[in-house]
Order: C-alpha cells, then sequence, then structure tokens
C-alpha cells in the first residue's frame, strides 16, 4: 500500500508548503483559524481532508450527518483560504497506518509539508493513537497547534452545530458557520400542491446523510446556476393535507418570493437557512392555511431582503 498515491487533488498540487489538518465538515469558525494560522506561515497553504468520515468506516453506526457535501466542503476551503485542498479516502488500510506511517508517507512523501497546523484535540493513525506530541517531536517541519474556537463558552464543533440545527436554531449555527446553513439537491416533483394554491415550491432531493433543520418554517435563500432568490422554506410532512396511505416522508422545499415562471425542475439547487419563523401547523381550512402562508413570505421578505 502506497496511501501518498491516493491523494486526490482539487485545484494544483502543492508541495512544500502549509498543511492545515482537518476533517472541516462545515468549514466552521474554527476550522477558519486553521487556515488562517496556516496562511500566516506560507504563501502555499493545502488543506489536507479525508473522506468518507473517519465514523464511517470505524463505527457506521455512529456515522454523523455531514454539514457540507465534499464538494461544497472542498469549495468552502478554497474560499476561506486554501490554495489548494487534498483529499485522502478515508478506508480501513489507511485507520491502519501507524502515526509514524502517516507522517511519512502522508506529510513528508506526498505533501513534503513545511509547516503543520492542527487543532489542539487533533489525534491520527491507527486507534488514535498519534496526537500533537506525536507531531511536535518530528524535526521535518514546524508545528502550530491552535485551540479550539469559543462562543458562548462552548468549543465551536462541527458536532454542537449539527445539534443547533436539528434543534433548528439555524441563526446561532449561521454565527459559527459564518455563513447560512445550506442543503444541495436537484428539484424533483413533488406533489405539486403549492404550484395549486399559488406558492409554487423548489422541491429538493436530499442526500440522506444530509443535516435537515427540524420541520418548520424558515426564511433564507434559494439559488439555482446564477440566480439567488429570497425564499420562504417549508420542512415536514404537510400535515393539513394528510396522505390517504400512511405518513409522507419529511419535504424539503422552498419558494422563491415573488418570482413568476419559474421552471427549475431538474437542476441543482442550493437552499440557505436564515432564521426560523416557526414550528409546522396544522390548519382546519385551506383558507387559514393561506392567510398563514402570506403572513409567512412577508415576514421571509422582510428578514431576507438586506442579504438578497
Amino acid at each position: 500500500m502506497n496511501p501518498s498515491n491516493q491523494l486526490i487533488w482539487h485545484e494544483s498540487e502543492i508541495r512544500g508548503g502549509a498543511v492545515a489538518i482537518g476533517i472541516f465538515d462545515g468549514v466552521h469558525q474554527g476550522h477558519q483559524l486553521l487556515l488562517e494560522r496556516a496562511r500566516s506561515q506560507s504563501e502555499r497553504v493545502v488543506a489536507l481532508t479525508f473522506y468518507p468520515h473517519p465514523t464511517a468506516i470505524l463505527a457506521p453506526e455512529k456515522e454523523p450527518t455531514f454539514l457540507l457535501s465534499l464538494e461544497d466542503r472542498v469549495a468552502q476551503l478554497r474560499l476561506t483560504g486554501a490554495d489548494s485542498v487534498a483529499v485522502h479516502p478515508f478506508t480501513k488500510e489507511f485507520a491502519a497506518l501507524t502515526p509514524d506511517q502517516f507522517i511519512e508517507e502522508i506529510l513528508i512523501g506526498a505533501l513534503d509539508s513545511k509547516h503543520v497546523v492542527v487543532g489542539s484535540n487533533f489525534t491520527f493513525g491507527a486507534k488514535a493513537s498519534g496526537d500533537v506530541t506525536t507531531l511536535s517531536d518530528r524535526k521535518e517541519f514546524s508545528l502550530d497547534v491552535v485551540s479550539l474556537a469559543e462562543k458562548l463558552g462552548e468549543a465551536v464543533s462541527s458536532t454542537r452545530i449539527r445539534k443547533l440545527i436539528r434543534d433548528g436554531a439555524v441563526e446561532m449555527a449561521s454565527e459559527l458557520l459564518t455563513r447560512a446553513h445550506q442543503l444541495t439537491g436537484e428539484v424533483v416533483h413533488g406533489e405539486k400542491r403549492g404550484r395549486e394554491i399559488g406558492y409554487p415550491t423548489a422541491n429538493l432531493a436530499l442526500d440522506p446523510k444530509a443535516t435537515v433543520p427540524k420541520e418548520g418554517v424558515y426564511a433564507g435563500w434559494l439559488t439555482v446556476g446564477t440566480s439567488r432568490w429570497q425564499a420562504a422554506i417549508s420542512i415536514g410532512r404537510n400535515p393539513t393535507f394528510p396522505k390517504a396511505n400512511g405518513e409522507r416522508a419529511i419535504q424539503v422545499e422552498a419558494y422563491a418570493i415573488d418570482e413568476v415562471g419559474l421552471d427549475l425542475y431538474g437542476k441543482d439547487a442550493r437552499i440557505e437557512f436564515g432564521y426560523l419563523l416557526r414550528e409546522t401547523l396544522k390548519f382546519d381550512s385551506l383558507d387559514a392555511l393561506l392567510a398563514q402562508m402570506r403572513d409567512d413570505v412577508n415576514q421571509a421578505r422582510k428578514l431576507t431582503q438586506i442579504e438578497r
């Protein structure tokens, strides 16, 4: 096995610079600090990340949902300071590397690292037996250990952000991410009920491992191609119109406010969550539902107009 040959580069292959290491799910405030530190040490910065998430291989029953798809993670790393991103497939064979093998084959052999930047809780190698002390003992590169970022007395972490999103606290999640949480997927045909009542929505087909906010109505933005619109977003099972046979799956759909005649089916879309407006309600009549939807859209329009 030669793990160095398995690196998948996004943008140019860069060797001999600073390497920031992490899963980087979400590319949140803490991750951005690693990239900033790496940039302070070198004009050439590589973000080294891994896919799939290590727990998908080591403890599949505990695999977390993701905040960003791999493609979006790479894009965010590039936007926040990485000149290139190197992705190493995380396999059982890779997980079995000793810390010294990881250092010699990846950090030195594949990347020719001159400076390494990691978080203070970073571990690596078989059974997580390597840590920052292991790295500091090496003379081939210098090392920066970055303390975990904190917000309101708690560490900023992907785990914390996932919980906030699942609880509907998308505004706090946005603070920790430094941008709105997003979901991406193809626009697919739904039940077309929104179109029938005057609020046509883009219904997203999502990866089952994506981190979806709790059921409710949100204000945010819908992006398709180069167009970005203010949006009222619904997540739920539409209890006002129960399904005849069984319960429908949770749907994530966005209404592009004040837009008419959009044909988005089959296109890739991104939904960004700015604000939770309310939880899902069941209405006794269509008129009551429409009145609430008008209020939701008006509120969403006001909340998102500055950032359109």
